[in-house]
């Protein structure tokens, strides 16, 4: 169940949807009251909350665009390859680009083979889409990571962007680590049992409190 409104897109494409969780209120209001360093972070985002564009393949080509890169150059490259295509992201308009126009946009090589990866899978039916909803977590990673270019934190950043899964923790994500180790531990080295301990008292909520741990690191929040 999800919140959601209308915002502006360009001419030639339908506007997307931003939608929020139903759920937000209630995990922010639990999280406050078992974890301190949620009490000190929560209200300083007032009513920011995690927003999906609803749209699976954009918010799973925007992941693979953003990884191993920092997030201001995967906002640039995204811009420039979202510009090669201004009557919208969809999979059958990434199959006609040319391979040197993604390049110039600012994909590796092997970005470019994982979009196009990504397009074929959908454009071919090979993806259980109308399931998902239905699926848990562990079911849709095993289908996502048979897409080359998509692991396991890919895989996490849709269930936490796009189908909004409540309880996602993303152990494989950098940030997740660092505002851990800065929040909790002073700065110190985190280790992923660390995170976990952290991590037990944000149940049933660890997708909520991974947006605030990456709010702190940038208040800018992202969406896929």
């Amino acid at each position: 169940m999800a919140a959601s409104k209308k915002i502006a897109s360009d001419a030639a494409a339908p506007p997307l949807v931003l939608a929020t969780p139903d759920y937000w209120a209630e995990a922010c209001k639990h999280l406050v009251k078992k974890d301190r360093v949620m009490k000190r972070l929560i209200p300083q985002f007032g009513d920011a909350a995690l927003q999906t564009k609803g749209d699976p393949f954009i918010t799973l080509a925007r992941s693979i665009v953003g990884q191993q890169v920092s997030v201001a150059s995967a906002q640039a490259v995204w811009e420039r390859f979202v510009a090669l295509l201004p009557r919208g992201m969809k999979p059958a308009s990434v199959l006609k680009l040319k391979i040197d126009d993604m390049r110039a946009a600012g994909l590796s090589a092997r970005k470019v083979d994982y979009l196009v990866d990504l397009a074929m899978h959908f454009e071919g039916g090979k993806l259980h889409v109308k399931d998902w909803a239905a699926m848990d977590d562990e079911a849709i990673i095993a289908e996502l990571v048979a897409i080359r270019g998509i692991g396991r934190w890919t895989a996490e950043m849709f269930l936490i962007f796009y189908l909004m899964r409540p309880n996602v923790l993303p152990l494989d994500d950098p940030g997740l680590i660092s505002g851990i180790s800065q929040n909790y531990f002073s700065g110190d080295p985190v280790s992923r049992s660390d995170a976990r301990e952290v991590a037990e008292a944000w149940k049933p909520w660890c997708s909520v409190a991974t947006w605030y741990i990456w709010r702190s690191l940038d208040p800018l929040p992202v969406t896929y």
